[in-house]
Parts: structure tokens; sequence; C-alpha cells
């Protein structure tokens, strides 16, 4: 982490980063598991979320003026349908939720402690706003996908190690397009968990 600075952004304070954050999705994303063939129109449109919510917030790594890593929260309720869902029909409310949406960090910059960084910002943000509970979801691939590399490790034990669990119940759908496929397909999203003290 020596040779990269941390840049915490709010709301409408990500706009001019807004091209940088996009393009590091788009190269990050598309390795397993998510496969992601992203369009730099949907990012542009889904980042969007980002600048015109109060609740926002966003945490960048830059080496340089070059973005190596981006992490992004909102409150639950400022997120699409498909996100709060799982939620509502569990009975629970929305409104005491932060939904930390994605951690991207070139391989490179990995093991230095940004990741960590990452968790404990949006952390901060959720406590801010009131939150008791902050979540996240993660795609679910099956053990025999062809495109699953040999050595590929989840993240789940380090999840557990920055206190989040996964909570079987609570699994949504999400679309996008494989890096493999003709066209779009929904995923299954599993959420985990973590009460905030």
């Amino acid at each position: 982490m020596n040779k990269t600075r941390l840049m915490t952004l709010r709301g409408a304070e990500l706009e001019p980063w807004l091209a940088h954050v996009a393009a590091l999705r788009i190269r990050v994303f598309r390795d397993f598991p998510y496969l992601y063939d992203g369009s730099e129109a949907y990012e542009a449109q889904y980042l969007r979320t980002y600048v015109e919510t109060d609740s926002a917030i966003c945490v960048l790594a830059l080496d340089g003026d070059c973005v190596v890593g981006a992490s992004t929260g909102l409150a639950l309720n400022d997120e699409t349908a498909a996100f709060r869902k799982p939620f509502e029909q569990a009975g629970m409310d929305t409104a005491d939720i932060f939904y930390c949406a994605e951690s991207v960090l070139l391989p490179a910059y990995r093991g230095g402690g940004i990741y960590r960084h990452f968790f404990t910002e949006r952390e901060d943000q959720a406590r801010r706003l009131g939150k008791t509970l902050s979540v996240f979801c993660a795609v679910q691939r099956p053990q025999n996908h062809p495109l699953r590399p040999v050595d590929y490790q989840p993240l789940d034990e380090v999840w557990q190690r920055f206190g989040y669990r996964s909570a079987p119940g609570l699994i949504t759908q999400f679309g996008w397009k494989d890096i493999d496929q003709p066209e779009e397909s929904d995923k299954p999203m599993q959420f985990f968990c973590k009460r905030l003290g």
C-alpha cells in the first residue's frame, strides 16, 4: 500500500473520476467469477447513481494519477429493487441497511491492506448514516464452470475475517453478459452480512 494514495469521495465528488472507475470495473470484472463483458455506456449509467445519491461513497486507490482500485457503497434504499427485494421478502427494515456495492483492485495491488481499507471506509459511512447492518452480494458460479481457473480461491474466508457471514436465505438475481456468451443472463447473487457495533 506504500505506493498508493487512498481518497474517499462522496456523491458528486465522484463525477471527475467516473470514466476511470468505469474502465477499472470493466477490466477487473472480466475475470472469473464475474466474467463481465462490460460496456462504457452501461457503466456510465450505472455509476450515475453514486454521483446523484447523498448516501453514496466511493473510495479510490491511486498510483500517481492512475486509478488502481475503487470501492463503492450506499444506503440500500438508494439501490435498485433487485438488491432490496430479498431483505423486503425476509421482513427486514431496509432503512437500517448499508449496501457495499463492489470493490475492484488490480492484481498487482492486492494483499497490501487496501481491501481492508475499502471495507473500513464503507462501514464508517454506514455508521454515519445510522445503519446497523452492512451487506454486499457476490455471484455464485458452479464448481464445474468451464472458465473457472484451476487455482481459483473464493474470497469467503477473507470476508469472514472482516466479519461478514453468508446469509443463505438472502439471494437475488442480477443480469449481465458473460464474456463467453452471446447475450445477457441472470446470475444468483448471495448476500453476506455484518452487524455494525
